[in-house]
């Protein structure tokens, strides 16, 4: 492997290993069963973003520099073909399990979902006065002719394509017409209690219903054929810097043409014929290795509503209510709890619930004179934001850096910078070519005639749902230079000037990846040395070559390095007189591991770091992100067991990666550990 090419995994193929671990706990019988079906749907969700971003990247590459060669050494031809037979497989996995393992399991459980050859007669009533009630009013089929040419169809929207015989009213005579879903219609249908048969969790498609009474849209023709069909398109958003004035506007236009970009996918039911795929390829400037054919819904995403509509716990996890740390005791107020010391947070075992109180008191509290905050991915409700306006409102000085280009969230984010506004908060875009990935709050308060400041740094979006969900750190500070380092950044990002020394705070694009390299080529010294030399970090992606080289020299100087990388890894571990001191595991359990933390022994001094960046080229370079040194001992302690060693030890949700890039689920011996349940064990009630 002395090729330098070799040294690295391609990060597609990296992408679809993860979601195979996904698709691996919808199968795992341990689980409770809706939350396996909600894993089935998240490897759908998954796929969607793939096609969307990825995909459509390797295409458009591809096509205009086909001879460029990637960072596996591979050419983008050569990974699309890998890209594609991986996807179609994973695809027929995920639809087997469906079919046969979870459809099965959940009929026993008395959770059904109808077919059409098993409708009653009463169900079958049900259905045509649903069909005549609730779709047929909105619904709008196309007949194609020369003055009907073939619709633009919306990204990742269900459409039927109907083959039809006959003339209609006018004599027209058209084989084809297309017929939309609307958005706005659930694609899963809860059976009303009066025709369920006695079985209360019955559900119906929305396809199937369309499939039954589709003859009804084109009354005095035959319906020949009825297949559904979904296209993904390139969602990727480009907005040129060339005579840019104002790029909330440019934005806003760019989102309007998202719907209808490039063509990367087409879904069909497996039932269409080749004609009828033929036609849909030459629509949609597609070729046959971009099909694929599915037993089932076109959008298995839209099951993910189905547990919230089945009453039975006995077949979710068990609730749980996040904690709050021992210093944020009722009797003291936040603000005094935080002057005495700095506070982890470790979310969801324990609650986000601090980081609201924070803007909420910032809001109303008559010595709270200002509010900075970054904000990359909140939602289209957040209290978060209510407190920014009401804090403006009441004539703080509120400065929000809202990152318009946050993918998939650009929409909601847009709709906040002018609530913001109108309230009279200060709102900037942070610097344009970088997204401002960092998650900063600052509060600043005047006490005993001088402003102090209280600072959260987070690993994780300023996001309550998804801190439910996610597993992340934060840190409340009002560290003195801490404070200094978030300011500057602030003033950095609002205003003009050269990037300041920093106290404590390393940032990119600036010092962080400087740190990385640094901090390990310390390690490789101490091993040259004799002394005991070890590196732990935990992150979501690695995909640096820098950092990942620098990883091998630090192994083969006899280096002890455990990676915990949730997602796409490019570096190959274990390989030997390469990497054989490496090891790298992924975690897939309940929540979904997010946090970023870097360990470096140093020689006993213990550095660790908790940061938003993972170790990938966008982070370090084309953002700006934040690292904070964890000063505290109490502090550094939990970190490096909670988020560190526990998962280290863990047998139960731990794959070990081999080095050709696939996993293996880590045997478990003796006692079955899984660092999840033990956070929520010793931290949830």
């Amino acid at each position: 492997m002395s090729q330098t090419h070799e040294l690295l995994l391609n990060r597609e193929l990296g992408l679809i290993e993860f979601n195979r671990r996904v698709l691996a706990q919808a199968e795992d019988p341990s689980l409770p069963l809706l939350e396996r079906l909600k894993y089935l749907c998240i490897v759908s969700s998954n796929l969607d973003e793939f096609f969307e971003v990825r995909m459509a990247w390797l295409k458009d590459t591809a096509q205009l520099t086909p001879n460029r060669i990637l960072a596996d050494g591979s050419t983008p031809a050569q990974i699309m073909a890998k890209v594609s037979a991986a996807s179609h497989e994973l695809v027929r996995q995920q639809y087997a399990v469906m079919s046969d393992v979870l459809f099965p399991a959940l009929r026993q459980e008395d959770i059904i979902f109808l077919r059409r050859t098993e409708w009653t007669e009463q169900q079958q009533q049900w259905v045509h006065d649903f069909f005549s009630n609730e779709l047929l009013p909105i619904l709008t089929p196309i007949g194609l002719d020369p003055s009907h040419p073939f619709p633009k169809v919306l990204n990742k929207s269900l459409n039927f394509a109907v083959e039809l015989e006959g003339r209609d009213a006018f004599g027209r005579q058209s084989d084809i017409a297309i017929v939309q879903a609307p958005r706005i219609l659930p694609r899963v249908i809860k059976v009303p209690p009066e025709v369920c048969n006695g079985h209360p969790h019955t559900f119906v498609f929305l396809s199937s219903i369309l499939h039954s009474h589709v003859h009804e849209l084109f009354l005095g023709m035959t319906v020949k054929g009825c297949y559904q069909f979904r296209v993904t398109r390139d969602s990727e958003l480009t907005v040129e810097d060339e005579d840019l004035k104002n790029l909330r506007t440019a934005l806003q236009g760019e989102l309007r043409q998202r719907q209808f970009g490039d063509a990367v996918r087409l879904e069909i039911a497996d039932t269409c014929p080749p004609h009828m795929e033929e036609f849909l390829l030459t629509q949609f400037n597609l070729k046959k290795p971009d099909v694929y054919r599915v037993n089932g819904p076109v959008n298995l995403v839209r099951l993910m509503q189905v547990p919230d509509l089945v009453d039975r716990p006995d077949l979710k996890f068990p609730p749980f209510v996040p904690s709050l740390p021992d210093q944020l005791d009722k009797k003291v107020p936040l603000f005094e709890a935080i002057r005495k010391g700095d506070i982890l947070l470790h979310h969801p075992f324990q609650s986000f619930q601090p980081v609201i109180d924070m803007l909420n008191l910032a809001a109303t509290d008559p010595q709270v004179v200002a509010i900075k905050m970054t904000v990359y991915r909140t939602g289209t409700d957040s209290v978060l934001m209510e407190s920014l306006i009401a804090a403006a409102r009441a004539g703080k000085q509120v400065t929000v850096v809202l990152e318009l280009m946050a993918r998939f969230d650009e929409e909601a984010n847009i709709s906040w910078a002018s609530h913001l506004e109108d309230a009279g908060a200060h709102v900037v875009y942070g610097v344009f070519g970088y997204k401002v990935h960092a998650k900063m709050l600052m509060v600043i308060r005047r006490e005993d005639k001088r402003l102090r400041r209280y600072v959260h740094l987070g690993t994780g979006n300023y996001h309550p749902r998804t801190a439910r969900f996610y597993t992340d750190l934060g840190l409340l500070t009002c560290n003195e230079d801490i404070a200094s380092d978030v300011n500057d950044i602030f003033v950095q990002l609002t205003g003009l000037g050269r990037a300041s020394q920093l106290k404590q705070l390393y940032q990119s694009p600036f010092t962080l990846h400087s740190l990385l390299l640094d901090s390990i080529e310390r390690e490789i010294e101490h091993a040259q040395q004799g002394r005991p030399a070890q590196i732990i970090a935990k992150m979501n992606a690695l995909l640096e070559p820098q950092v990942i080289h620098a990883l091998y020299r630090a192994s083969q100087a006899g280096v002890k390095i455990q990676l915990i990388v949730r997602g796409v890894c490019a570096l190959r571990p274990g390989v030997p007189g390469l990497s054989e001191n490496i090891t790298v595991r992924s975690v897939v359990g309940r929540f979904l591991e997010h946090p970023r933390v870097y360990y470096f022994y140093n020689d006993k001094q213990e550095n660790l770091y908790i940061a938003s960046a993972d170790w990938m080229g966008r982070n370090l370079f084309r953002r700006i992100e934040t690292c904070s040194p964890i000063l505290d001992p109490k502090v550094k302690r939990r970190i490096i067991k909670e988020a560190l060693r526990l998962y280290l030890e863990d047998n139960v949700n731990a794959w070990d990666m081999q080095p050709d890039g696939s996993y293996k689920r880590r045997p478990s011996r003796g006692k079955e550990r899984c660092a999840q349940n033990v956070l929520l064990e010793e931290y949830a009630r």
